[in-house]
C-alpha cells in the first residue's frame, strides 16, 4: 500500500505569527501520487458520504491521467466551490472516512486534491457562459453562504432568473466573516469562487438586511419572486450566563472573527479597533474556538483554550487541533468558567473555573461533565472571547408571518427545506444552527430542486 503523500506547510513557528495559508496544497506530481493510490472501488462509498454527492473515483481518475480539465468538469457538475471545499470540509467524518483504504491505513486525500482541482481551476478558468433566464419565475435567496451560492448556482443552471440579496458588504457570508485567512484565504479563493457563480448569471445585492430594507413579503408582493430560499445562516452568537460577561475585554468569537476577517483588522493598511489582548482565553472546543484562538495568537496573545471536556470530545476537526497545538496553543482540558473576573474598572483581569470530570454519558452520547467539588481556580487574563456556538438572527421570523421555528430559533424545514409557508423554503445554518459548509451547500442543492419542483406544478 502506497503512503499518503503529506501535504506542504508553513513552518509552525512562522505561521504562528502571520496570516498567511497554513497548507500549500499539492503540486501537480504530488496530486497525481495520491491520485494513484485511490482503488476506484465498484461500490462508491467516499462518493455516498459527500453531501452534495460529488462523483469523486471520476475526479480522481482523470487527474491519475494528468488531466485536470476533465477532473475539474466532472466536480463542477455538483460544486461550484471545490477550492474552498478541498480547504474546509470535514473529510475525515466524510468522503474519507469512507474510503476503503482508511479501513487499514491512512485514506485518500480527497480533500487535498478537490483543492488541487479547484485551484487549477482558477488559474485555469473556463469561460462560463451565463444560462439564459428562459423561465419566468423569479426565485429569491436570502444569504451569500455556501447554501445560498449552492442553491443560486443550480437554480441558474436550471433558466432561473436569481437575485441572492446579502445584508454585508461583501459576499460570502461564514465563508468572508467566520473562517480566518490562514484557513481560506479571500481574494484568491472565496472571491475567484463566487465570481463563477456570478458569471452563469446570478445576480448579487448587497447591503440588503432581509427583515429591514425588504421585508419576504414584500419579495412576494412588489418585487415580483416567486419562492424565496432563507439561507441567513446561524450569526447569533451565544453566552454562558456567568457573571462578568459584561465587563470590556469579554467578546464573542463571532465578533472577534469578523472584526479580523471581513473587516481586515489584522492588516496594518486598516483601522478595524479589534481588542486582542495579550493574554486571551478562548471558551469553547469547536472549529469557531480553534479559529479565534489561532486568530489571537497572530495577532500577538498568549492564547489558551478553555473547554470544559475532555480532549477525545473535542468536536473540532483533528487537523485544527493539532495545528493549533504545533503553533503553541496551550489547552485547559476538563475545565469551565463560573465567573469573569474585573479590575475594579469594568475591564477584565481573569477569568475563574471550575475543573470538571466525566460522568455519565448524556443524551448526546458523550460522557457528561461535572464539576470536582473545591477545585476552583484562576487564570489571568485580559480578553475572554465566546466561542460557545450560535443561533439564527429573529429578525426574518419575527418579519414574515407563518414560518414555523423550533425553541432555539431554528426555522422549521423537512427534508426538502419546505418551510410552514409556502413558496418559502430554508436551508444550512438557519435550519439546522451552526455546521459546516458542505451541509450547508448539501442543503443548497436540496431547495434547488424542490425549488424547481414547486415551480413547475
Amino acid at each position: 500500500m502506497l503512503d499518503r503523500v503529506p501535504v506542504r506547510e508553513q513552518d509552525p513557528k512562522l505561521r504562528a505569527t502571520n496570516f498567511g495559508e497554513v497548507a500549500y496544497g499539492y503540486l501537480h506530481d504530488e496530486a497525481v501520487a495520491e491520485a494513484n493510490r485511490c482503488l476506484n472501488c465498484r461500490k462508491k462509498f467516499c462518493k455516498e458520504a459527500c453531501p452534495v454527492a460529488i462523483d469523486i473515483p471520476a475526479f480522481i481518475a482523470h487527474i491519475k491521467e494528468g488531466d485536470i480539465a476533465a477532473a475539474a468538469d466532472v466536480i463542477r457538475k455538483d460544486s461550484m466551490l471545490p477550492s474552498i471545499c478541498g480547504r474546509v470540509c470535514p473529510q475525515e467524518i466524510q468522503c474519507e472516512g469512507e474510503c476503503v483504504l482508511g479501513k487499514k491505513g491512512k485514506a485518500v486525500a480527497i480533500g487535498a486534491l478537490e483543492r488541487f482541482v479547484g485551484d487549477w481551476e482558477l488559474k485555469n478558468p473556463i469561460q462560463d457562459v451565463a444560462v439564459p433566464a428562459v423561465k419566468e419565475a423569479k426565485v429569491a435567496i436570502v444569504g451569500s453562504g455556501p447554501a445560498g451560492l449552492t442553491c443560486a448556482a443550480d437554480l441558474a443552471q436550471m433558466g432561473y432568473e436569481v437575485v441572492v440579496f446579502e445584508a454585508l458588504h461583501k459576499l460570502g457570508g461564514v465563508l468572508q466573516y467566520g473562517i480566518p485567512e490562514f484557513r481560506l484565504p479571500k481574494s484568491e479563493v472565496v472571491e475567484r469562487e463566487i465570481a463563477k457563480v456570478e458569471r452563469l448569471g446570478v445576480k448579487f445585492e448587497l447591503n440588503t438586511i432581509i427583515g429591514r430594507t425588504l421585508t419576504i413579503d414584500e419579495l412576494f408582493d412588489n418585487e415580483g419572486f416567486s419562492a424565496v430560499f432563507v439561507a441567513s445562516g446561524a450569526g447569533l452568537p451565544k453566552f454562558m450566563g456567568i457573571g462578568g460577561e459584561n465587563l470590556n475585554g469579554v467578546i464573542s468569537a463571532n465578533e472577534f472573527l469578523t472584526r479580523t476577517n471581513l473587516m481586515k483588522a489584522y492588516r496594518d493598511d486598516y483601522d478595524t479597533p479589534i481588542i486582542a489582548g495579550k493574554r486571551t482565553v478562548v471558551v469553547g472546543g469547536g472549529n469557531v474556538a480553534m479559529d479565534a484562538v489561532r486568530t489571537a495568537l497572530r495577532l500577538g496573545a498568549e492564547a489558551t483554550i478553555v473547554y470544559r471536556r475532555s480532549e477525545e470530545e473535542l468536536p473540532a476537526r483533528l487537523e485544527e487541533v493539532h495545528h493549533a497545538r504545533q503553533e503553541g496553543i496551550d489547552f485547559r482540558m476538563l475545565t469551565n468558567p463560573v465567573e469573569i473576573l474585573g479590575d475594579g474598572e469594568g475591564r477584565v483581569r481573569g477569568i475563574r473555573c471550575i475543573r470538571m470530570e466525566l460522568g455519565k454519558k448524556d443524551e448526546s452520547g458523550r460522557r457528561k461533565p461535572v464539576e470536582v467539588a473545591g477545585s476552583e481556580f484562576e487564570i489571568e487574563c485580559d480578553v475572554v472571547i465566546m466561542a460557545l456556538g450560535t443561533s439564527p438572527n429573529p429578525l426574518i421570523v419575527s418579519t414574515t408571518e407563518g414560518i414555523a421555528t423550533t425553541r432555539w430559533g431554528g426555522i422549521v424545514a423537512d427534508d426538502d427545506t419546505a418551510t410552514s409557508r409556502e413558496g418559502i423554503f430554508a436551508g444550512g445554518d438557519a435550519v439546522t444552527g451552526a455546521a459546516t459548509v458542505i451541509l450547508a451547500m448539501g442543503a443548497g442543492r436540496k431547495a434547488a430542486v424542490a425549488i424547481n419542483e414547486y415551480l413547475c406544478k
